[in-house]
């Protein structure tokens, strides 16, 4: 299985880290194919903007749409955009390892995805949903919080986890065509000790193990 594996926390030594490094190393023992993008290390330019493209479509007016089909078609993206395109093209599943922030993904990986899933290469032309270009791919969140379990429960102060992560499941991932597997979500681990931190990351390594013949669930318009 081809897997690629995204980084979005700012420290190395996070916890959210050592479960970019230890996904790495536990998918790779398992014989998949593996390549990676750990946005902070890259340094990760998340600005959107001319820098995007090698050809100009209006050079009057920026519209990011236009000019992202007219590259498209033209093959006329910056060099370290089509690089992390291949990338995901490449790949069979994509996890994305991150702190929630905000209610969402930090602003590097929303910048990732916001430069990388142009118009025309990803998505466009009738092409969303079920029809989306990344039909036949997977796609998996895990991410760590601040607040504890039960602050993310329906009757929680932060109100229900699955709400939280639609956005990014359905008006991201699902939009573009890729299934979705369960979220791997790890609460507060800054409030546990480390018994319990290497416990949680050992029952995501072993998830990881069988992550081939895991099944997508519906997230749903509603």
């Amino acid at each position: 299985m081809k897997i690629l594996i995204i980084n979005a926390h700012p420290e190395p030594q996070s916890f959210c880290s050592s479960l970019f490094h230890s996904a790495v190393t536990t998918l790779e023992l398992a014989d998949h194919q593996i390549q990676t993008s750990n946005l902070y290390t890259m340094e990760f330019d998340p600005i959107s903007d001319r820098r995007n493209y090698t050809t100009i479509k209006n050079p009057d007016y920026l519209k990011p749409q236009i000019e992202e089909m007219y590259a498209s078609e033209a093959g006329g993206f910056a060099p370290d955009l089509e690089a992390e395109m291949c990338k995901v093209e490449w790949c069979d599943l994509m996890i994305w390892h991150f702190p929630l922030w905000w209610f969402s993904v930090p602003a590097i990986l929303k910048g990732w995805f916001d430069r990388v899933f142009a118009m025309g290469r990803f998505y466009g032309n009738g092409h969303i949903y079920e029809t989306g270009v990344m039909q036949g791919k997977k796609a998996m969140l895990s991410l760590t919080t601040g607040g504890p379990l039960d602050s993310y429960q329906p009757d929680g102060f932060n109100g229900d986890i699955n709400g939280i992560l639609r956005p990014i499941h359905r008006g991201m991932l699902e939009f573009v065509g890729f299934e979705v597997l369960l979220p791997q979500i790890f609460y507060a681990p800054a409030h546990k000790n480390q018994e319990e931190r290497t416990a949680e990351l050992q029952a995501y390594c072993n998830r990881l193990k069988e992550i081939e013949s895991e099944q997508p669930v519906t997230v749903g318009r509603y």
